[in-house]
This record gives structure tokens, C-alpha cells and sequence, in this order.
């Protein structure tokens, strides 16, 4: 999930001066305060009830909403290959957390394998049974690499930076599901008359598999306006394709004459080279190994690390007269994929960092050493496919494609490459898949090597258009914000809104500010969590009332 406006990271920034800052609420002084935004011209009133609910829910909930996040990010909710909900304890326990929660607030629930209905009925004598406002969202989440982080991912850390709520899941997405059941409670608190059924749906398996959403939905009558609450505001009615190209570059074996003539000479030789952790994060970590390392060459190697910005290296050498075998260790900034300008990938760092030209002559070919070659000649330091043929391309409100070698692993078949992009429209699945071969043809021309196993998926981007819930989505952002007249963005980011009927996203995070979903250290601000609070109870309001 997650990312920006139009045209991506200079929007973004823009943006973020009249929004919320990673820590906290920021306000241009051109910009009345969002307690007095609806005086200002242009800057919509919302009902009387509506702004009631909202700040009621925020004195009456605030404790409770950050005692059910803590006990929702207590669960692992990964996936596990072989396990489903019903047979991994870790979603057992979250779905049972769940239950407890929704019976605690009056909400009703169901259970229905990979996906839970938490829902508040409509109250009205009008309401047709059919009629529900859908909330989707979901409760899985990505791996974490608790290295690096300050304590566990799964215990809320409220402490090491005060202001802040840090754990895996607290923005993507069980944050907006603690945040949707509180709005639910605090509208049935004040028996808000509503024609429509509020029905909350989270998805148990979002960031890895789709297909069993898309089997419940041959036989659920989702709602017919719905909110995905996996994304940013102020309303996202565009998304990119979910794209990705992958190949293994194959183990190499030196010949006897170039085994002896390299012996010979005790030439410098790259031996391994990896990085990332899961398929939709910028890699936070890579590492290398090379072997006859000269005193002179780690210079060189140390030099170029140095300066390069945002990245810190660690070296660890063993030597033997006068030559070291070397293991490089890189840490760069991880990032959520959709996103690439909010990190610093380290596996092509530490790719630019090897370049053939620290040497007098290229590294002797092995399956590390070409997977080098490759990231320094088809990607590079872009995150635009600026390198990779004629992939890049962009669309006016979209923005550009987007590139970023995710994950890089040595196998027994050799070292295994995942290319995560995202697209806009303007490109055929038909014309980037063969622009992607012809690349990858004319590289392993170069090298006189063949790469194994090439796959390419280009997933569908999403356009939504004339949603009835636009405009006041819109509104309510508005009011709460004092952002006067905002409009509707473009992600980067794939959610499940292109399998509903009339699916905005709406939240959780504020453009402008980066989006930490997918990172090693994601938080949620006290104050963003709060306001999401305020934002949903009243959209929930102003869409399901009675009129």
C-alpha cells in the first residue's frame, strides 16, 4: 500500500508542509487550524452529528483504541506456507482477539476462513437489507527483521520514541482496523439513524494471496460503495499494477585454463551477493563476498563506500599474506516497494559499490559477479526503469513506473533475482513483457550467458471513476485537515478496493509524509491515529445516515 498524488515523490513533498509530519501535526500558518477549518471559504461544513460522533469517539476511546492495537500487533500474522487462518495459531489467536473485541463493542462478527465481517446494522425503518457502506481492509501482514528493530514487532512500542506507536501492522492495516471498530462504537454509542448497514471486512491474506478473497466474493453481495482503508488520503482513485519481473542468473564454472591463469595471478573474485528480505520492500540489507582482496582494493572498496550517501557498510576480512577474503555487509533505508524514493535500496548500492571499474580489468565471471553486471546496467541507482530498454514510460496522473530489485538470493540452481515495479496505464501487459525480454536478450548477449527461469507478470492498474462516496470523502478530509479544495491521487500501491464495486481508499496515512507499512520500524503517530479516528467516524456518518 501506499504512496503519493500525481507525480510522485516532488508532490509528495510538497504536500506534506500543509499535512502531518512523521511525528507530528503540522500546520502551515497560512492554514486555519483544522478546529476552525469549516469557518474558511471553500472548506465544507459536515453535519452536526457527524462532528459530534467524531470527537466524542476520540475523549471517550483514545486509551482503549491503543490497548486493542496492542493486543492486534501481538499477533505474527505472516503467512506460512501450508497454513491457512484456520490452521496457523497465530491467526487463530488474531481472529479470536477479534471475536472478543466485536462482542466487547457490540459489533457482530463472522468467521468465514480468510475472511472476518465485523459489521454495525442499520437502525432506520428505510433500510433495505442490500444497502451496506463496506470497509475493507486486512489483517495480515509482512515479514519483519527484528534486528532492526528497537524491541520485538509484535509488542507495541509506545516508549523509545515518545509520540510515535511502533510495531509490525500499526499502519498496515491493524491501525485502521482498530480505528473502523472504535468508529463503529462510538456511532452506536449515539444511536446515529443510519440506512445502511456498516460492514468492516478484513482480509486474511493480502499481502500474499489473492485467490481466496476473489473465491468469497463469487458468493458474498459486497457492498455497493465501499472504503478501503489500506492506502492514504485524501482519496485514492487510481492505483498501479502490482508488476514484477524475476530470473536466476546461473552458477558459472571456470574452466581448468581460466582456474589456473586466475590462481596465477590470485585476481580478486566475487563470490556471493545478496540482499532483501520479502518481494514488495526495498531491501534494507544486501552483503558480498569477495575473495584475494589486496590491500590496495579495500581501500578503493572503502573509499567509494564512504561516499556514497545514505548508506553505511560494514567490512570483515580474513587475511592471509597480504591477501583477504572480504564479506561486506550493506544497510541501506528500507522502504515499502510501491514507494522506491522513500528508501535506500541496498542491493544496488552495494552493486554500484562493486562496479567493474573498481578494478583494473571486470571481476572473473561467476553467478555473483553477472548479477552485479546486471543490477549495474538494467537498474542501476534509478527507480524509474530509466536502464532496462525501453520499459519506462509514465502517465500524466499516475506518474512514472516504478523499479526496485526487492529480493536477490543465491540458490543451487544460482542467484535467484525478484525485479518488484509498479505500472501506470499508458502500456499493454503484451508490449512491457516483451520490452522486458528484448532487455534481458540483448544483456545475455553481452555476457554470452543464459539466464533461467525469466517471468513476467504485469498486473492490471486501477482507475475508479464517479464513486458516489467522492466528494465527501473528499469533504471530510477537508474539514479535519483545513486542506481547502484537495484532490483525488494516484498510489503506487496495489490494494484489494479493484476487487469491490465503487472502491475509494481513504487513509491511513497523510500524503506527503512517508509511508512506513513494510519497513523495518512501522509506526503509526499517536495523533494520525487519533485523527483517522475523527475522519472515519464521520465518513461513516455522512455516508450511511439517513438523509
Amino acid at each position: 500500500m501506499s504512496q503519493s498524488g500525481i507525480q510522485h515523490a516532488r508532490v509528495r513533498r510538497a504536500l506534506s508542509l500543509a499535512l502531518l509530519s512523521a511525528s507530528s501535526w503540522v500546520m502551515p500558518q497560512c492554514i486555519a487550524a483544522p478546529a476552525t477549518a469549516a469557518a474558511l471559504t471553500n472548506v465544507p461544513q459536515l453535519s452536526p452529528n457527524a462532528l459530534k460522533v467524531a470527537d466524542y469517539a476520540v475523549a471517550k476511546y483514545d486509551v482503549a483504541m491503543v490497548q486493542s492495537l496492542t493486543q492486534l500487533v501481538s499477533f505474527n500474522t505472516q503467512a506460512v506456507e501450508g497454513k491457512t487462518p484456520d490452521t496457523n495459531p497465530a491467526f487463530v489467536g488474531f481472529k479470536s482477539s477479534l471475536k472478543q473485541l466485536s462482542q466487547d463493542l457490540g459489533l457482530d462478527y463472522a468467521d468465514h476462513g480468510y475472511v472476518v465481517l465485523i459489521g454495525l446494522d442499520a437502525n432506520s425503518a428505510v433500510n433495505n437489507e442490500s444497502k451496506k457502506l463496506g470497509i475493507v481492509t486486512h489483517g495480515d501482514v509482512q515479514p519483519a527483521n527484528p534486528a532492526l528493530w528497537a524491541q520485538s514487532p509484535y509488542l507495541l512500542d509506545t516508549q523509545s520514541e515518545p509520540g510515535k506507536l511502533i510495531g509490525r501492522g500499526t499502519e498496515d492495516d491493524k491501525g485502521a482496523i482498530v480505528t473502523a471498530m472504535y468508529a463503529m462504537k462510538a456511532i452506536k454509542d449515539k444511536h446515529i439513524k443510519r440506512a445502511r448497514r456498516i460492514e468492516l471486512l478484513v482480509y486474511l491474506a493480502e499481502e500474499s494471496d489473492w485467490e481466496p478473497l476473489k473465491t468469497f466474493l463469487a458468493s458474498y453481495t459486497p457492498a455497493d460503495m465501499n472504503i478501503t482503508i489500506d492506502a492514504e488520503y485524501p482519496v485514492v482513485t487510481a492505483e498501479k499494477g502490482w508488476s514484477k519481473i524475476t530470473f536466476t542468473v546461473p552458477n558459472i564454472t571456470i574452466s581448468n585454463i581460466e582456474a589456473k591463469a586466475e590462481a596465477s595471478t590470485q585476481a580478486p573474485t566475487l563470490t556471493a551477493f545478496s540482499g532483501g528480505y520479502f518481494a514488495s520492500q526495498v531491501p534494507q540489507q544486501a552483503e558480498a563476498e569477495i575473495e584475494a582482496v589486496s590491500p590496495a582494493l579495500l581501500t578503493k572498496l572503502q573509499t567509494r563506500a564512504a561516499a556514497q550517501q545514505g548508506m553505511k557498510y560494514r567490512f570483515e576480512n580474513h587475511c592471509v599474506d597480504k591477501l583477504c577474503n572480504l564479506h561486506i555487509f550493506a544497510d541501506g533505508k528500507a522502504a515499502h516497494s510501491s514507494t522506491p524514493e522513500d528508501g535506500v535500496n541496498a542491493v544496488t548500492h552495494l552493486a554500484a559499490l562493486l562496479s567493474p571499474e573498481l578494478n583494473d580489468k571486470p571481476w572473473p565471471q561467476t553467478s555473483a559477479s553477472l548479477t552485479v553486471a546486471a543490477m549495474n546496467e538494467l537498474v542501476g541507482l534509478g527507480i524509474y526503469a530509466e536502464q532496462f530498454g525501453d520499459l519506462a514510460y509514465k502517465d500524466d496522473f499516475m506518474g512514472p513506473l516504478t523499479l526496485a530489485p526487492t529480493v536477490v538470493v543465491q540458490t543451487q540452481k544460482g542467484t535467484e533475482v525478484n525485479i518488484n515495479l509498479r505500472r501506470p496505464v499508458g502500456k499493454t501487459p503484451e508490449l512491457l513483457a516483451k520490452q522486458a525480454r528484448e532487455a534481458l536478450v540483448l544483456w545475455q548477449d553481452k555476457y554470452q550467458v543464459q539466464l533461467v527461469d525469466i517471468e513476467s507478470y504485469w498486473g492490471e492498474p486501477m482507475v475508479m471513476k464517479d464513486a458516489p462516496q467522492q466528494q465527501t470523502l473528499l469533504d471530510v478530509f477537508a474539514h479535519f485537515t483545513g486542506i481547502v479544495d484537495p484532490k483525488p491521487v494516484a498510489i503506487g500501491g496495489s490494494t484489494n478496493s479493484k476487487l469491490f464495486p465503487n472502491a475509494l481508499s481513504f487513509g491511513p496515512a497523510m500524503p506527503g509524509v512517508e509511508y512506513t507499512g513494510h519497513t523495518e520500524k512501522e509506526f503509526i503517530t499517536h495523533k494520525q491515529f487519533m485523527l483517522n479516528l475523527k475522519m472515519y467516524t464521520a465518513a461513516f456518518i455522512e455516508l450511511s445516515a439517513v438523509k
